[in-house]
């Protein structure tokens, strides 16, 4: 027999640039599996503090890289209990949201890296307010949207940013096919794509020309 329970849960996150009178764009940021916050808000220091605002949100789940255990990484979920674990991540998203006042606020730029662009684009969904523009740097769309919450894709962001690296070790021919087609389906042509030449790494260089565009 499997039961479940609910329980209050503490969680952290960090803050690289504040918001000032100056912020133009508030980024919003979700990191990939084996990431900290504490380490991922290092691919934002190029960026000029006096327009952008970085938080970068914390995965709850931690654990040890390595055999040497030395390490330590995090998950935002699994394929496990994928339902239960994703409406954790919304609860802890929206308590950082209010926190920090940022609802209904038009400077929102959520970006999410790797696992983290499954866990953007789910809150851009739960999150129903429109946003200044979504990143997605090197990671999969969730398989579960349809045609339907591309409708709704369409009206919740400024700008769609889409980033897959040509010498990503983790894409294949197949899953470039398969993205395409989730692209197309969510985002119409209204999705700016950019393939750097680069392994399954953030583009420093390429978020800087992003936020000066945005």
């Amino acid at each position: 027999m499997v039961k479940t329970i609910s329980y209050q849960h503490t969680n952290s996150y960090e803050i690289l640039n504040p918001i000032v009178d100056t912020t133009e764009n508030i980024w919003v940021c979700f990191h990939g599996l084996g990431y900290l916050a504490r380490f991922f808000k290092r691919y934002f220091t190029k960026l000029d503090p006096s327009k952008n605002a970085v938080i970068v949100l914390q995965a709850p789940s931690k654990y040890y890289l390595g055999d040497t255990f030395k390490h330590v990484g995090s998950s935002w979920l699994t394929r496990l209990d994928t339902d239960q674990e994703m409406k954790n991540n919304l609860n802890y998203i929206d308590a950082v949201m209010k926190e920090e006042q940022l609802h209904n606020d038009s400077r929102i730029v959520f970006m999410g890296y790797s696992q983290g662009v499954s866990i953007a684009t789910r809150y851009l969904l739960h999150y129903n307010t429109p946003v200044k523009a979504l990143v997605m740097h090197s990671g999969s769309i969730p398989n579960e949207f349809n045609e339907l919450d591309g409708e709704k894709f369409r009206h919740l962001s400024d700008k769609n940013i889409h980033i897959s690296g040509t010498k990503d070790e983790y894409v294949t021919a197949e899953l470039i096919q398969r993205e395409n087609k989730k692209i197309e389906m969510l985002f119409g042509t209204e999705c700016e794509l950019h393939r750097p030449d680069i392994k399954h790494e953030v583009d420093t260089d390429l978020l800087v020309d992003i936020s000066n565009t945005l």
